[in-house]
């Protein structure tokens, strides 16, 4: 046994000093490695493994020290997580990924629940879509927080995902009872799976059905602000191409929705083949429109493809007169990132 494996055996891969991050791998054959601060290889390349032993190879880069990163190997054209790694996340894209933390960087802990009444405030609906979206049925779970006070509704688009990856109810439980937002309450909307990007792409049907269908579910059951006498209360939450429909929803309704939290918004991506197929009306949108009165808040992750395209919007919408509070955080395009920082924009929108 090497060093460097009984390094491994002994700390756990990935090897991490400082900035300094060693992958290994056991086998006949070097692997590719691919990972977020590569993007994946979709438009930088892959990183190559050097021998480091018999039937040994590493690879080492550097990267910040404040940062969360998903990783995996290619092998024979097969994508697989690190034997070495006991840590690995589903990325909800169909993948299982190896994940790490940088030592100046720790998950969360407002993702744990500190009431045991928490899912009592969950109620879960099937809505009809009424020819609106995919599907005759779409599933909506709302949170009622712990309050009799009336409230401003957070629409949260992908919520089965915010709800199971990224512990949204209990985020803004703990953010509740630290006192540090005002009560919101929540309407979790599942997305389309593999209507998504269709159902998401600045969709009127997706904004008919959000209008027609889930508000008023969420005034039934929830004890909500009045919208009319409070114009601009409530709140648009998405992800990737989830933050893009929030911010069309905010430009066409912002009346209703005036608080927007868009992480990793899809503006577009540097690769010019992403960049061809999202290219959307948003731009126009805010470039034409007068400037809609909306509050909002960006975070991106520094080793995603939607970097640039995010700080292209903040310019965009700045230039154009919006009140924007923007965030880029050390690493990629996941759940666990998106997780890692939510709380500051509700903090940013919602503050007491």
């Amino acid at each position: 046994m090497t060093a460097l494996i009984t390094r491994v055996s002994k700390d756990g891969a990935p090897l991490i000093e400082g900035n300094q991050v060693t992958f290994v791998w056991q086998g006949p054959q070097a692997p590719t490695l691919i990972g977020d601060f590569n993007h994946w290889g979709r438009d930088l390349p892959a990183l190559p493994m050097q021998p480091a032993g018999p039937e040994l190879w590493s690879a080492t880069i550097s990267l910040p020290s404040d940062g969360y990163f998903e990783y995996a190997f290619v092998v024979q054209g097969q994508r697989v997580p690190d034997p070495l790694n006991a840590c690995s996340v589903d990325d909800g894209l169909g993948h299982t990924n190896s994940y790490f933390w940088m030592p100046d960087a720790v998950d969360t802990p407002l993702i744990h629940a500190q009431d045991e009444l928490l899912a009592a405030r969950l109620t879960e609906y099937s809505l009809p879509t009424e020819g609106l979206l995919i599907g005759a049925s779409r599933r909506v779970v709302l949170y009622q927080p712990p309050v009799t006070e009336p409230c401003p509704l957070v629409v949260v688009l992908d919520g089965q995902d915010y709800l199971a990856r990224a512990h949204l109810p209990a985020i803004v439980d703990n953010l509740i009872a630290q006192r540090r937002i005002q009560p919101i309450a929540l309407a979790l909307v599942a997305n389309g799976e593999a209507a998504r990007r269709i159902e998401y792409a600045c969709s009127d049907t997706t904004l008919a059905f959000l209008f027609y269908h889930v508000l008023p579910l969420a005034k039934r059951h929830l004890h909500l602000l009045d919208v009319e006498s409070s114009p601009g209360a409530y709140g648009m939450l998405g992800a990737s191409m989830g933050g893009l429909m929030g911010l069309y929803t905010g430009m066409r309704i912002p009346h209703v929705f005036g608080r927007i939290l868009c992480q990793s918004g899809a503006f577009g991506a540097d690769d010019p083949t992403y960049r061809l197929y999202y290219r959307s009306v948003i731009d126009d949108l805010v470039d034409l429109l007068p400037t809609r009165p909306l509050t909002l808040w960006m975070d991106v992750g520094q080793y995603e493809w939607f970097l640039e395209p995010n700080r292209q919007m903040l310019a965009r919408l700045r230039g154009r007169g919006y009140s924007v509070n923007y965030l880029e955080h050390s690493s990629g395009h996941n759940y666990p990132s998106w997780r890692n920082v939510v709380w500051q924009g509700l903090e940013y929108l919602f503050r007491r």
